[in-house]
């Protein structure tokens, strides 16, 4: 017994050292992911702030390059934001975010390029290349802010038909509060009318007259209801037979 006993003890024991070390696991990676995210946020502040002072404060090709990747990066934020709010209420948008998923790649790459050419110091053959990074630039921001704006206008019409509907209803159910031309009462007053002069004649309302009486004479009531009927309006059920009752015996004639 006390060999059981300590057995459970070191069950309960392990479970709940188990449970402990899980729910440790659990936060770190938590507190780990969270500490990733600021990191990756405050970093890309930083390095959004620096290309828009390199864009304001320098010309020539320094500035050109730092311009084409703010625009750039500032498109492909603004597009995966709108894809993934949207995609919350609108699962068909799935597709779309493949579709960007893809275009992220060339995206990047782009900006790999464009942070290369910053460092390299022969200016002279980065600005030849300029016109065809800008248009790859200009291709790749276009797409992006094609999926954009598709998103937000079809959020947009989902919300208009949605906002046409619901008015339609409102205007429905404000014609039905408002009709009020046959109120209950004057429904009960014309019933209570009919009564009394169906009453004064003699016979209530939707009583029929039996054949022969004069007008103005009740009928003559029939038989209470539960009360026993005449059997020939009434024959009385035959008694059932079963296979292992005895056959009747006939009755004798001596």
């Amino acid at each position: 017994m006390e060999a059981a006993l300590i057995i459970f003890a070191l069950m309960v024991l392990f479970t709940f050292l188990g449970l402990g070390v899980y729910a440790t696991v659990k936060v770190v990676q938590a507190t780990k992911r969270g500490v990733d995210r600021t990191i990756t946020q405050a970093r890309r502040t930083v390095e959004d702030t620096t290309l828009r002072a390199k864009s304001f404060g320098q010309v020539g090709v320094t500035g050109a390059l730092a311009q084409l990747r703010l625009d750039l990066r500032t498109s492909m934020r603004a597009t995966e934001q709108a894809l993934q709010d949207g995609v919350r209420a609108d699962a068909s948008l799935h597709e779309s975010i493949a579709l960007f998923e893809r275009l992220s790649a060339h995206g990047r790459e782009l900006d790999d390029e464009l942070k290369r050419l910053e460092q390299d110091p022969d200016r002279g053959r980065i600005a030849e290349r300029l016109p065809d990074l800008r248009e790859r630039t200009a291709k790749i921001k276009q797409a992006a802010d094609s999926l954009r704006w598709a998103a937000r206008d079809r959020a947009q019409r989902f919300a208009q038909d949605d906002l046409s509907t619901l008015s339609a209803q409102i205007e429905v159910e404000s014609d039905a509060l408002r009709d009020w031309s046959r109120e209950p009462v004057d429904d009960l007053a014309a019933a209570a009318a009919a009564w009394d002069a169906a009453q004064a004649n003699g016979a209530a309302p939707g009583q029929a007259q039996a054949p022969g009486s004069a007008p103005g004479q009740p009928a003559a009531a029939g038989p209470a209801w539960g009360a026993d009927q005449p059997q020939a309006l009434n024959p009385a059920a035959p008694t059932p037979q079963y296979p292992w009752q005895k056959a009747r015996r006939p009755e004798s004639t001596t």
